[in-house]
């Protein structure tokens, strides 16, 4: 159990103070894990997360009665938030949202302060939304299989993502989801917009799931995948979010989406939920992202290629 901390402290970050309310609070009964722990440890990887933050509108996924009570998704920023967390007032149909950006370390805390376990990023920022840097195809598991044999069809379609993005002369990042899978994401430079980026990874989908017709599907309708796994590529979307690299999930153990390295997918204790908030610490220092080319890339020569390959393949 967490050291019992008194009814409030304060976390001295940058030129602001953030006042953390009832830090004893237990966001993970049956870890005895605390809003302190969240904070601290928001705080320890501040300077890996902050960097895939920077300028995103965020959903924030608050828990303030512990994981075990009903969440809070949570688009619109409160007013009685502090005026330095930044906002980004963004369309929607029928109206707007005013949305909070995480661009520095106190955000962050503050945030973690009330309860959100969890920030979820746009795909895009807020100076160009309709523009994504990123592009996400999500791999869960068929939710026929077990776990650990879902999980293998998991890093055997990762694997098979990665060596068409390399075709395309894409790059391909991969992410442990600390939920059920991976992401195997593409860094973008947004000259394209929302609708190029996704049928772009529509049709690198289609063209996986025709070179493995037994084990991969487009299929959105659970019923008609007959056990084959589903490349998801429906997140590449105007407001559509995304779990941020070592963000929390809100499941037990408090598991935490981390980066990782291709060659890491033949290591047989890799699981979505390997690491968590207590043990992801080893990772810091050494992000494999930190090592990689995550310029983004433009998507005008691999459609072209994309084009090519499906042609050929057909």
């Amino acid at each position: 159990m967490s050291e019992k901390r008194t009814d409030a402290r304060n976390v001295r970050t940058g030129s602001h103070t953030v006042r953390v309310s009832r830090p004893e609070k237990e966001l993970f009964p049956d870890d005895g894990i605390t809003k302190w722990d969240l904070v601290a440890y928001y705080r320890s990887v501040s300077r890996r997360i902050i960097p895939q933050l920077r300028g995103r509108p965020l959903m924030m996924e608050r828990h303030p009665d512990g994981i075990g009570g009903r969440p809070l998704m949570q688009k619109n920023a409160p007013d009685y938030f502090p005026d330095w967390v930044r906002r980004a007032v963004l369309p929607k149909e029928g109206g707007e949202v005013t949305h909070v950006v995480c661009d520095d370390t106190a955000t962050l805390l503050y945030l973690a302060d009330q309860a959100c376990v969890t920030p979820h990023r746009w795909l895009s920022r807020a100076d160009r939304p309709d523009h994504p840097d990123r592009l996400v195809f999500d791999l869960d598991p068929p939710s026929s299989e077990s776990e650990e044999s879902g999980f293998e069809e998991v890093r055997w379609t990762a694997r098979r993502c990665c060596g068409l993005l390399g075709e395309l002369g894409l790059p391909g990042l991969l992410m442990t989801t600390g939920s059920r899978g991976l992401h195997v994401i593409v860094p973008l430079d947004r000259r394209a917009d929302f609708d190029t980026v996704r049928a772009f990874a529509r049709d690198a989908a289609d063209l996986l799931a025709a070179r493995h017709p037994d084990r991969l599907t487009t299929e959105p309708r659970k019923a008609k995948r007959g056990g084959r796994l589903y490349l998801d590529t429906q997140r590449n979307a105007y407001a559509q979010t995304a779990v941020s690299p070592y963000g929390v999930r809100a499941r037990p153990g408090a598991p935490v989406a981390t980066p990782i390295d291709a060659r890491e997918l033949d290591d047989p204790e890799l699981r979505a939920d390997r690491w968590t908030l207590r043990t992801v610490g080893e990772r810091i220092a050494d992000d494999p992202w930190a090592r990689t080319d995550t310029r983004g890339r433009s998507l005008r020569g691999p459609r072209e290629r994309l084009k090519r390959l499906a042609a050929g393949d057909g």
